[in-house]
């Protein structure tokens, strides 16, 4: 159903100033600005911030109006006397938000390629012409009826007005979610939640502090609390996740942790792939005959010292498919340190040398204390499963949450993860890098998923050093922010401080969700980021209150300025009140 955006009972004036940047509306009357402020609540504080139409020849615009102020001669003769009896003359500043065809208004122009004429009629927006339009940013008209929609909220300046979005205009080209503490972040995260929900959408949070565990199995959705419920399988780790997580110095650690970790997986292959043709003479060394040559392994450790490479060599070869394939490392991981031990051995011609080389052992000490460590640290081997697992493998969930389609949305709480050793940072980045793996192999083509990662600066922008400060980047969210777009793996950030998420992540985001902000590098971090945000847009952000914010970004041809709705399930946590003691 088409409304006309003209109705002529909201005349305010006519353009009497035409700038690229701005219009001007003279009123020819105060009484008919008068007649709005009294005529609804809608109106706070008056024009300023509503949306104004403009009607052309051809086209016809619609705006925000930004300023109202009298001309110097009547602002002389203003007094509280004049003021009721005075006929004024008031001038208002209106921002151009984008065009229409005047005859078919339903067709929206993005961008601004012809201004009004000096003379045209200016009107206050229907709220039935904004409400049509809102549901139809981020979709091709063939595909309007088939896009679902949510509610978002209501127009902060025409509270009549109702803000129906639909899922791909906020998230088709990944969104974030930006404003101070108590701006209402978390309100709209979950509000988002629910807008998965109805829609029938799939979507996974990482939940650093248990805010959303408010949500429960009614309302479609499961949890999975890392350490207490569920662990991320190792074997699922990256080689660049596992350099990560034991830290090993670039020049030195590096090639032989990488080595170590081949001949664990070479172990493995032949332990389980292969019969055993050796024999074993004391209960600990099995030797694998293979190709006519022995490879001796010593309860499940390679055994180099003194023995001939090629045996080594053949196997290596013959399982170099999965050996070389480090997305997927099967090896028993708490004999890792003691490996590491076992290339500490030069190679002499056709053997490894009988005696270690006490320099790349001693250059390899600090590594296998730190793999030691880690592996046998409670915490990590509660994340990760380096010991016999007594909870659910969260791979495992994670599959079965996609598969099942009576569930919209799979809570990952990070709340027993602790936050030394930068634990948390590593686990969100080796989920990140796991998830952007399914994309690349066409997982969420078919059926979308969208990624929320709430407070987002815990886990973006972050490096890990080695002993030598050598430092490497946990980039598995900037690669999904720059990559996983086309593959159907959609990105959701949520931050109170834009200003730490890194730039290259920050401008791929295409609709910013943004509540109230102060700080001058998170406005400026916004205005750079984001190609709609625009001065006029910026200066409304210190006065917005809780639960307002600017919804602005590629998809929509114009900044909306909405109060988002009270969520049907409120986040876990709210600010503390201050109480008076009880009397005993």
């Amino acid at each position: 159903m088409s409304y006309s955006p003209f109705n002529h009972s909201h005349f305010l004036g006519y353009v009497n100033f035409v700038s690229p940047a701005f219009v001007k509306v003279h009123f020819p009357s105060s009484v008919l600005m008068k007649t709005f402020v009294h005529h609804a609540e809608v109106l706070r504080g008056g024009l300023v911030g509503n949306y104004i139409v403009i009607e052309g020849e051809e086209k016809g615009f619609l705006g925000k109006m930004l300023e109202i102020s009298l001309p110097e001669k009547e602002r002389l003769e203003l007094s509280e006397r004049t003021f009721s009896t005075k006929e004024f003359h008031p001038v208002g500043k209106i921002e151009i938000l984008l065009s229409f065809d005047l005859f078919d208004p339903s067709r929206i122009e993005k961008g601004i390629n012809s201004l009004p004429l000096i003379g045209s009629k200016v009107f206050i927006c229907s709220a039935e012409f904004l409400s049509t339009h809102f549901k139809t940013f981020g979709i091709k008209p063939e595909n309007i009826e088939h896009s679902p929609t949510f509610r978002m909220g209501n127009l902060i300046y025409d509270k009549n007005v109702p803000v129906d979005i639909s899922l791909q205009a906020i998230f088709s080209r990944h969104c974030a979610v930006v404003g101070t503490t108590g701006g209402g972040k978390s309100y709209t995260i979950s509000k988002f939640i629910e807008g998965v929900i109805g829609t029938g959408a799939k979507a996974i949070i990482l939940d650093p502090t248990g805010e959303y565990s408010t949500f429960d199995t009614h309302q479609k959705v499961d949890h999975s609390i890392l350490i207490s419920e569920s662990y991320f399988p190792y074997q699922n780790l990256t080689i660049n996740d596992l350099f990560v997580l034991f830290r090993p110095s670039g020049q030195v650690q590096q090639p032989v942790l990488l080595e170590a970790i081949k001949s664990l997986k070479v172990a493995h292959c032949l332990m389980n792939n292969i019969p055993n043709n050796g024999h074993n003479n004391d209960g600990t060394n099995d030797t694998f005959t293979f190709r006519g040559q022995q490879v001796i392994i010593n309860n499940g450790l390679i055994v180099k010292q003194g023995n001939f490479t090629s045996a080594y060599n053949n196997a290596y070869f013959t399982y170099k498919a999965i050996i070389e394939d480090f997305s997927i490392n099967n090896f028993a991981i708490k004999l890792l340190h003691r490996q590491i031990g076992n290339e500490c051995f030069q190679i002499f011609n056709d053997r490894w040398a009988n005696n270690r080389d006490e320099r790349n052992f001693g250059n390899a000490t600090s590594l296998i204390m730190r793999v030691n460590n880690v592996i046998s640290d409670n915490d990590y081997s509660g994340m990760f499963g380096f010991n016999t697992p007594t909870t659910n493998n969260l791979i495992t969930k994670i599959n079965e949450f996609l598969n099942n389609p009576s569930l919209n949305v799979l809570r990952i709480g990070f709340e027993n993860v602790p936050y030394n050793f930068q634990a948390r940072e590593i686990l969100a980045n080796s989920l990140g890098r796991y998830l952007l793996n399914k994309a690349r192999f066409n997982a969420f083509r078919e059926n979308p998923l969208i990624l929320f990662v709430d407070e987002a600066h815990q886990f973006l922008n972050k490096k890990v050093k080695d002993e030598y400060f050598e430092s490497t980047e946990l980039n598995a969210f900037d690669n999904i922010a720059k990559e996983s777009r086309k593959y159907g793996l959609f990105l959701c950030l949520s931050t109170q401080m834009p200003r730490d998420i890194p730039v290259g992540t920050l401008s791929q985001m295409g609709t910013f969700v943004t509540h109230r902000l102060i700080n001058y590098q998170d406005k400026e971090a916004i205005a750079s980021a984001c190609s709609t945000a625009n001065k006029e847009t910026l200066s409304f952000l210190p006065s917005l209150g809780a639960g307002e914010a600017i919804i602005m970004g590629v998809d929509f041809p114009m900044p909306i300025s909405v109060m988002v709705d009270l969520p049907t399930i409120t986040p876990k946590y709210d600010t503390p009140k201050f109480t008076k003691p009880t009397e005993a």
